[in-house]
């Protein structure tokens, strides 16, 4: 007879204790260790990807360096994301808030590919085949030629799956999934641990390239240990406001292609459509002659997109002013006004300043800190900037204006959707090969910049 001993699990990071602690020692959240049952002498053996065969080491040199085989989902934005197509063999994980539209984007991927030809195996432990069914209905999807599995048990999911014999397979949720021989709830540490890391021997074994939904914690992480996010082959994460018709669709990690790639989507009433040009989606509602407004050229995976940055500057009622950043870095806002009032003599330490980037996407690198400190001037002096202007540069504590990479590509986004001039770092300047039709200017420090943008 098996013997039972409990333990006490962090829901966050994975962390095991013996006895039950308030904060745990692992990632000092509070309140997440959860005692679990463990099972000790238990017959369920793990196998390891080579699906229980002993295979001997091979020389380097000795192995087959062929380019994987892709699938191609007929989603463009989805294939951009995933490196030009889902490559069979490979675990995805995709994460999202709830209502996003997750199981939207996997149930049209689902049908896509079926109707290519490949055999898809859609599995859901959180709804039953006849609200799928009534969700492909809504999409407008006619007979999908796919099958349809609504159950967590991960023992009963591997014998359909033989029986089945998918290219693709879809797991909408991981947390619902459930391990019988692992004693604890579906959704704790272990069983989710468990139940990929089967997953991962299926998909590796059989080639099968496999989707498994997870979900997010209220900080936007994806819920779980975060060995999760490690065993998987690439990471998407589903950004966008329940309340916005976009939907952004970012890759953290790939191991078949670039990172920090995004697709961009808009949801309609038949599901996600593909924004193929999303710098003139997010520039369509921009307004002129406004202060504080500025457009900047972002690359976001080897694409390059123009936003626009908006900034508001008020004095403030209270002791220690405002600082609200949303969808670039709060600490970089606060370095860069740090920069301005230095450098520049602009009184904001009495000043609440507010920064957002329009259409709801987040912009990380540091090409964006010229933009972001143009739009706070110009909504300080009340003082519009040019609307034809792109600002692209990144900005030193000293008020110098940093060269930037892929600048090429860059300028000729803001070339492509009609715009007259571009304020780029000096540095840059050299060897640019630049649209006849478009004026290039080079700036050494902020000052420069300024001038240049509120000239008139």
């Amino acid at each position: 007879m098996s013997k039972y001993k409990t333990k006490f699990a962090c829901q966050e990071c994975g962390y095991e204790s013996p006895k039950w602690m308030g904060k745990c020692p692992g990632c000092n959240s509070w309140n997440t260790l959860v005692e679990e049952v463990a099972v000790k002498g238990s017959s369920h053996r793990h196998e390891g990807l080579g699906g229980g065969q002993r295979q001997a080491p091979l020389p380097l040199t000795q192995v087959a360096s062929e380019e994987e085989p892709r699938m191609d989902t007929t989603i463009g934005e989805l294939n951009r994301v995933l490196g030009g197509g889902l490559v069979p063999g490979s675990l995805i994980l995709v994460g999202g808030d709830p209502g996003i539209g997750k199981s939207t984007l996997l149930l049209q991927t689902s049908f896509a590919l079926a109707h290519q030809g490949g055999k898809v195996l859609y599995v859901s432990g959180e709804e039953s085949a006849k609200q799928i069914k009534l969700r492909a209905d809504r999409l407008d999807m006619k007979t999908p030629p796919m099958f349809v599995l609504a159950e967590n048990d991960l023992e009963l999911i591997e014998q359909h799956i033989n029986q089945v014999e998918p290219d693709v397979l879809i797991i909408d949720s991981i947390q619902t999934v459930f391990h019988p021989a692992i004693q604890s709830a579906a959704g704790s540490v272990a069983q989710v641990r468990e139940a990929t890391a089967q997953l991962m021997r299926i998909a590796k074994g059989k080639g099968i390239g496999t989707f498994i939904v997870g979900h997010v914690t209220k900080e936007g992480s994806i819920a779980g240990p975060r060995m999760l996010e490690h065993m998987v082959d690439a990471v998407l994460y589903f950004e966008g406001e329940r309340h916005n018709t976009f939907r952004i669709l970012r890759a953290v990690k790939n191991r078949f292609g670039s990172t920090n790639e995004i697709g961009i989507f808009e949801m309609k009433d038949r599901g996600l459509e593909e924004v193929a040009n999303p710098s003139e989606i997010f520039l369509a509602e921009r307004p002129v002659g406004v202060a504080g407004s500025t457009v900047v050229a972002s690359m976001e995976g080897t694409r390059p997109v123009l936003v626009e940055l908006q900034a508001l500057v008020a004095p403030t009622s209270f002791v220690t002013p405002r600082r609200t950043a949303t969808g670039v870095d709060h600490q970089r806002v606060a370095m860069i006004m740090a920069v301005l009032e230095k450098r520049m003599g602009m009184m904001l330490q009495n000043q609440d300043a507010y920064v957002n980037v329009a259409g709801g996407v987040r912009l990380d690198e540091p090409a964006v800190d010229l933009a972001i400190a143009v739009s706070i001037a110009s909504s300080f002096r009340d003082h519009a900037t040019n609307p034809h202007d792109v600002v692209i540069g990144e900005v030193g504590l000293t008020g110098e204006v940093r060269g930037v990479s892929r600048i090429e590509q860059r300028v000729r986004e803001a070339h492509k959707l009609g715009f007259k001039r571009v304020i780029i770092p000096q540095k840059n300047i050299r060897g640019l090969d630049a649209p006849d039709d478009i004026e290039v200017i080079g700036v050494n420090n902020i000052a420069e910049a300024l001038d240049e943008v509120m000239r008139g």
